[in-house]
């Protein structure tokens, strides 16, 4: 036994040696660890305060080149308003007051692009073997911005099938694009102009009527409209109203102006509305392209239900509000400008809830104007409107709302310009909500296309 207690003892004297070892390697073991805290702490702090400080310059940067766009200011007072959004930003994430500096700021009128240059100066919590506790980190945006104006024409139904909720959820939607289209812009230098194209039966002209709109009167006038200088036009005290319905002739599909050639109001278009107990054309009148929120808001108020889908008609008028052509008929700050990619952006929507049913020139009598399973006439008739649109370079988005007719949708997708890479210019709307939605995203799409082409 003499002997056991002899290990036992060297054992435990080992051991008690060994203590001491693991004392050493522990305190640097801790050591060790407490730098790498100590490090993953401040890559942490530096990643917060660059991830930080990126987006308060992304956000002033597209912010200013916005304004830029919409003439709200100069490219002389790009530099003032960049570091006004970063002084109003300055604590964004971890970021502390008045610590964002903005070292450049370039514009570049050529290239249409705004650049900044910023940093910040970050106290570390762990400054580590003896270095400076401070730590520099920088960012840089640059964002396009375009000094095109733009002019958008919004085609809305009004047909019978809008009636109770859907005119209201249109009634909205509308007006909310309107608002989006317009607000913020430099009133005396606007890039935005929009117009406003009802339909139903037909389109209500209004005040252009009696420049634009040829009345037939007798079957023999059912033909190719003269132009609005020839003595053989109705005058206004003759007129019965102001609807218009599809031209005819050769310029059925064209924005020739009327000038040349006038658009009809159709012999049947009165008899038509009487035997269906509906309005002849809708009490809302087109709007040609304006700045004024207030003036389209009342169009867009007067928005009611009842009729039949001539589409066909809306989509010309809504040709005719973008084409220089018809500048002649209408007050200097209506006019279209004329179509130049470098200077001018120009955008339809068209908009509907159904299958297109009612047109006028292919038919012998009132009994023919509407078909509610849907005419092939009317439907071509827009589609050889839309590809002529875009072959004039406007660029056309289309919303179906609360679709129930199986043609509509490929319809619709059919007329509207092909998807790129960052836009979509087909949408389906189940509600107003959506409605709204699908409105609101056409509006953004047009801001980044009108920037980035």
């Amino acid at each position: 036994m003499r002997w056991f207690r002899g290990v036992v003892r060297g054992v435990d004297g080992f051991v008690r040696n060994r203590e001491g070892n693991f004392a050493v390697l522990f305190g640097a073991a801790a050591s060790v660890l407490a730098l790498g805290v100590g490090f993953a702490v401040n890559i942490s702090q530096l990643y917060n305060a660059r991830s930080s400080l990126q987006g308060v310059v992304d956000a002033a940067v597209t912010s200013t080149a916005r304004d830029l766009t919409l003439g709200v200011i100069e490219e002389a007072d790009a530099n003032k308003m960049v570091q006004v959004f970063l002084e109003a930003n300055s604590t964004a994430g971890i970021l502390q007051a008045d610590q964002i500096v903005l070292d450049k700021l370039t514009v570049d009128r050529s290239a249409k692009t705004v650049q900044a240059d910023a940093h910040v100066d970050v106290g570390l919590y762990f400054p580590l073997f003896s270095t400076s506790s401070m730590r520099r980190v920088t960012a840089s945006t640059t964002a396009l911005y375009s000094d095109k104006t733009v002019e958008v024409a919004m085609m809305l139904d009004v047909t019978g099938s809008m009636a109770g909720q859907k005119i209201k959820d249109l009634r909205t939607a509308a007006g909310n694009a309107v608002d989006s289209f317009l607000t913020g812009q430099n009133a005396s230098n606007p890039r935005v102009r929009v117009a406003i194209v009802p339909y139903a039966n037909s389109v209500n002209a209004g005040s252009l009527a009696a420049s634009t709109v040829f009345v037939e009167t007798k079957a023999s006038e059912r033909k190719q409209a003269p132009g609005n200088d020839d003595p053989k036009y109705v005058s206004a005290s003759t007129r019965p109203d102001n609807c218009a319905t599809e031209r005819k002739g050769a310029y059925q599909y064209s924005d020739a102006g009327p000038n040349v050639s006038m658009v009809n109001r159709d012999l049947y278009l009165s008899d038509f509305a009487r035997s269906s107990h509906t309005r002849a054309c809708p009490v809302a009148t087109i709007q040609p392209l304006t700045t004024d929120a207030s003036a389209l808001n009342n169009v867009i108020k007067d928005l009611e239900a009842s009729g039949g889908t001539a589409g066909h008609i809306g989509v010309q008028w809504a040709w005719y509000m973008l084409s220089e052509n018809w500048g002649s008929v209408m007050k200097a700050s209506q006019r279209p400008a004329k179509m130049d990619p470098k200077k001018v952006a120009k955008y339809v929507i068209l908009m509907t809830d159904g299958e297109f049913n009612l047109s006028y020139f292919d038919a012998n009598d009132p009994n023919q104007v509407y078909d509610n399973a849907g005419k092939v006439q009317t439907r071509t008739a827009a589609t050889t409107l839309c590809a002529a649109m875009r072959d004039n370079g406007i660029e056309i988005f289309t919303i179906g709302f609360a679709l129930t007719e199986k043609n509509a949708k490929s319809t619709l997708q059919s007329w509207a310009s092909p998807d790129t890479g960052n836009s979509r210019h087909f949408y389906q709307a189940a509600n107003g909500t959506e409605l709204d939605k699908a409105f609101q995203d056409i509006v953004l799409t047009i801001d980044n296309l009108t920037v980035t082409r």
